[in-house]
């Protein structure tokens, strides 16, 4: 079963929401995050990049700049600009962008889940990440960014919800992106105990965004418990924040590939190689695939399509029959040299939101000598995985739109 309880959240005051939500921490580095809060002494990310309030050039996995976050926190809260609910809530939190909507439950999920397999991982971690967040939350004494859930559609818990979300919200704003963004609080004990046994029916959540973050939240908890001789968990360090999602809302663009090379060869022994595996035909304009084993390729100022040829893979293998796992076994690893997508650093991920024109973009500057678009990883897909305990490769999905950081903390 999924253990939801709600928190007594930290969030902005309301003519300040729209000033303070910031894009997550690990979208942008730190010279863009120093342009992004410019001018706005309340922006989240003095909160979630505090080096930017340090001298240039400081260690952003220094003791200090953890400090700074922990110091930007109390500094957020004294003033007023942060302010704490005096019960514990949940919070619906709803975003659109373009036509899409979703529309999440802010909940804290428990570390007993996560570390039990009752919340379904389908990322491998890295080390450096991971100790990063677990320094961030514990300086901070609190989960300041949410983790991005899903689950299998429930009509009880979307029909609450949504009954919730027809009032007033608490803010309401589209950011520059032209994303909207809405929250509710859900106070009423009657419905707040609904919807813990209404959870409590189901039995898996997955974690869609956020993985360094799940296993962050899990270590401080471990941390903690081990130093707290009277441990007996019911401590706030026990959940962690997250916004859930149903996956019948959820959208997965897809995770674009460039590399810098052609791995010493020339376009035409490239070309003659990527033939062994895919029927490769070029095409005039730019390719978004539509559909599954179908790519784009973009080389020399030409879009080629590629369709992986029967036999080339193993259709039976849930991984092996990703198109990443295609691309880069068929591709990237034996021909362009990538073994390694998750250190290799001659290969670039971008994001579906920007585009094919961005893999454009990169080739024909010269940066990149080769880009490749995919058809995006299905929600069920990552579901089916999960539920296997399989593990997709690095890059395999691109969530859109992102969560806003600063709308909602939970202290420790």
């Amino acid at each position: 079963m999924a253990f939801i309880k709600p928190f007594k959240g930290v969030r902005p005051r309301k003519e300040l929401a729209e000033r303070v939500a910031a894009l997550p921490y690990d979208v942008m580095n730190t010279e863009e995050a120093i342009e992004m809060a410019a001018g706005n002494e309340v922006s989240f990310l003095h909160i979630s990049r505090p080096e930017i309030d340090l001298p240039q050039g400081t260690d952003i996995h220094s003791e200090e700049v953890y400090a700074r976050g922990r110091h930007n926190l109390e500094s957020f809260m004294a003033q007023g600009v942060l302010l704490q609910d005096e019960t514990e809530c949940y919070y619906v939190y709803r975003q659109k962008m373009g036509g899409m909507t979703q529309t999440g439950l802010v909940v804290c999920a428990g570390v007993d889940d996560y570390q039990s397999g009752a919340i379904k991982k389908h990322e491998l971690t890295r080390a450096d990440k991971e100790e990063d967040r677990v320094r961030h939350i514990d300086a901070l004494n609190a989960n300041d960014e949410p983790v991005f859930y899903t689950y299998r559609n429930d009509p009880v818990i979307s029909a609450a919800v949504e009954e919730v979300a027809s009032g007033a919200p608490l803010y309401a704003f589209v950011t520059a992106d032209g994303v909207s963004h809405e929250l509710w609080q859900i106070a009423e004990g009657e419905l707040i105990e609904t919807l813990t046994r209404r959870f409590q029916a189901i039995p898996t959540l997955y974690v869609a965004d956020g993985h360094h973050r799940s296993a962050a939240a899990s270590r401080v908890r471990d941390l903690r418990k081990s130093a707290n001789p009277r441990h007996d968990g019911s401590e706030e360090y026990n959940f962690f924040l997250t916004v859930i999602f149903p996956d019948n809302e959820m959208t997965i663009m897809p995770y674009n590939r460039a590399v810098k090379d052609l791995c010493g060869r020339s376009v035409a022994e490239f070309m003659a190689r990527l033939g062994e595996q895919f029927d490769v035909t070029p095409i005039s304009g730019a390719l978004s695939p539509a559909r599954r084993h179908q790519f784009g390729m973009y080389l020399a100022g030409t879009w080629y399509q590629l369709i992986a040829r029967e036999g080339s893979f193993n259709e039976g293998d849930a991984v092996a029959a990703m198109d990443v796992s295609i691309l880069q076994d068929n591709l990237l690893s034996p021909v362009l040299g990538v073994r390694n997508p998750r250190t290799d650093q001659r290969i670039h991920f971008v994001g579906g939101i920007r585009g094919v024109q961005e893999l454009e973009r990169v080739v024909d500057s010269g940066e990149y000598q080769v880009a490749f678009s995919l058809f995006p990883t299905s929600v069920a897909e990552l579901m089916s995985l999960a539920d296997e305990d399989k593990i997709m490769p690095p890059k395999s999905t691109w969530f859109e739109p992102k969560l806003r950081s600063g709308l909602f903390l939970h202290l420790l």
